[in-house]
């Protein structure tokens, strides 16, 4: 098996100011992962945790830090588009554990 994620990813959070997405992302602050940024839409110019700068979209975030992996917590009806701005940003690997997508 392949080893994807390294301690040289940059990693940006989709939806990291959800329940979701905000817990995970407390627990890859804990365990020591790099995350660089987050995405919320109108939620632009913020920090998660005082930390990580919060973009309003994934293609600000990735221009910004140079993000290289994404880590996909939003809603089923929305999942499909964030894996979408994934790709249409060329993110080698975007990772997307959402139940339900339609």
């Amino acid at each position: 098996m392949s080893i994807l994620v390294n301690r040289n990813t940059r990693l940006v959070c989709q939806g990291i100011t959800g329940s979701a997405g905000s817990f995970h992302s407390r627990q890859m602050l804990a365990y020591g992962t790099n995350l660089v940024a987050g995405v919320t839409p109108g939620k632009g110019g913020t920090k998660f945790e005082e930390k990580v700068p919060v973009f309003d979209t994934l293609a600000q975030a990735v221009r910004e830090t140079r993000a290289n992996a994404s880590v996909i917590f939003v809603p089923p009806p929305f999942a499909g588009d964030a894996i979408l701005e994934a790709v249409a940003v060329g993110l080698p690997l975007a990772v997307c554990i959402t139940e339900g997508i339609p």
